[in-house]
């Protein structure tokens, strides 16, 4: 057991070392790697439930009389209750049924007896880190076990998913391209979510939007907006955006292209301090204000690491954290460059994991326990970017930075008594807001430019039909 235990510790350690040593490597890092909360989602765990034999089903034997009572017991609810589920995972699956008023639902049902083994689970992650800490004093893993006693409790009370739910929904109102379904309270309890029903395609599917002509530019703008609102204006930010947790359709009443956004179940708030700070730490990285880029960084809590941190947190070299990611976006042929060398980063990764593991460990130990989900997040959104070929556009840096512009502005107003001083704000938010618009329109127009430059040279070089 003790030689599994160990084993099983090096594995997390080096899981780790890779995950770290990707971002600096200016590659792409999935913090479910060393995130708690998918470490938290794998020992997920479940409270008492009034509908235990909707999950009843599971476990008894199919067409024996017990299962028969169980069936007609759920018919008592439903007019029907499909058994295989959409979609499972270790924490919850979700059935699709129709209610007796003709309403067709998603019914989220909590796996039975996940409750008495989390417990153990945790404690054995304790244990484990620990004993890491014993054997490697450098590595810092005790974040990651305070992480998944914090948010699980959380996940696990799908009331509290459904008031998330209802919160985004109305603090994002304004969006006309968001679809967050209703929960139906009379029929919901900590074990059981019933919400309306809406079907659609995996955000990361170009197949299933070329098939119904949804734009993958614009799905991609409307993500970047709808996190850059949660993040940097409102601070209470939607943790889980993985493609499952993310679909896209047309909208049946006018046609128009949405986000169905699920999975409400993890969500951080952010403070008002570190939401500010984080505003000024990616207007900084925008706008290559270097000076400032370390001084928000250390404020968030990297110190020294500084360099490792932004690297960490856009995903690209330190070269092009100086150059100006917002001045920089990864360009076709960067990406081209980045395939060629994936073998080779993969050697490099291998080969020095080890060497970077103790900064990784330490900076996600310095900083605030709310940066974590933050990186979490970022990863995912980056990684449907990937998918979708939008990564890194410009027009995502000018959104978080109209964003951050708001969010600021709106601070510097409640702090104010003064008229003149709140006029003063609003026109120099006006004015910030006008040049960032003007930008993107001198970025459009070169790339009309030189996409009317392409189209030029192929009518030159190709030979004229006879």
């Amino acid at each position: 057991m003790a030689r599994r235990a160990l084993k099983l510790a090096s594995w997390t350690s080096m899981a780790l070392a890779a995950s770290g040593f990707y971002l600096y490597s200016n590659k792409y890092l999935d913090l479910n790697d060393f995130g708690a909360v998918r470490v938290g989602r794998a020992v997920a765990t479940t409270a008492v439930i009034s509908y235990d034999y909707l999950t009843s089903l599971r476990s008894v034997p199919y067409g024996s009389e017990e299962y028969l009572q169980l069936r007609s017991k759920i018919h008592d609810l439903f007019m029907s209750f499909d058994d295989t589920p959409l979609g499972a995972a270790s924490l919850a699956q979700v059935h699709k049924a129709v209610l007796h008023d003709g309403r067709t639902v998603a019914v989220k049902v909590q796996h039975p007896k996940v409750q008495a083994q989390s417990s153990k689970d945790i404690l054995l992650m304790e244990v484990l880190v620990l004993a890491v800490k014993q054997l490697f004093p450098e590595f810092e893993f005790m974040w990651l076990v305070d992480e998944a006693k914090k948010n699980l409790p959380l996940e696990l009370d799908f009331l509290n998913e459904g008031r998330n739910a209802e919160k985004v929904a109305q603090m994002l109102k304004h969006f006309d391209f968001l679809k967050v379904p209703q929960i139906y309270w009379e029929l919901s309890t900590k074990r059981v979510l019933l919400m309306e029903f809406v079907d659609g395609g995996q955000v990361n599917d170009r197949d299933y939007m070329e098939r119904n002509k949804i734009d993958v530019n614009e799905i991609s703008r409307h993500l970047g907006k709808m996190y850059s609102e949660m993040i940097f204006v409102n601070g209470f930010v939607h943790c889980d955006p993985h493609p499952g947790n993310v679909l896209v359709r047309k909208c049946p009443g006018t046609g128009k292209a949405e986000i169905v956004l699920l999975d409400h179940g993890l969500y951080q708030v952010l403070t008002e301090e570190f939401r500010l700070d984080y505003c000024h730490l990616w207007q900084s990285l925008i706008w290559t204000d270097m000076k400032s880029v370390k001084k928000y960084s250390q404020r968030l809590g990297a110190g020294d690491l500084y360099p490792l941190f932004t690297c960490m947190l856009t995903a690209r070299s330190w070269d092009s954290v100086n150059r100006g990611i917002g001045q920089t976006p990864v360009t076709a042929t960067e990406r081209k460059t980045d395939s060629k060398q994936v073998n080779k980063q993969d050697s490099e990764i291998r080969n020095n994991a080890a060497n970077y593991l103790p900064q990784i460990s330490h900076l996600l130990n310095l900083v605030p326990r709310q940066m974590l989900l933050i990186f979490k997040t970022n990863d995912l959104l980056r990684g449907i970017e990937v998918a979708l070929g939008t990564r890194a556009s410009a027009s995502s840096f000018l959104n978080m930075s109209r964003c951050c512009i708001k969010a600021l502005a709106a601070h510097k107003k409640k702090n104010t008594r003064s008229f003149f001083r709140r006029t003063q704000i609003s026109f120099s938010e006006a004015f910030n807001l006008w040049q960032i618009n003007l930008h993107e329109l001198v970025l459009r127009v070169k790339g009309l430019r030189l996409a009317s430059w392409v189209l030029a040279l192929l009518c030159w070089l190709l030979p004229a039909p006879h």
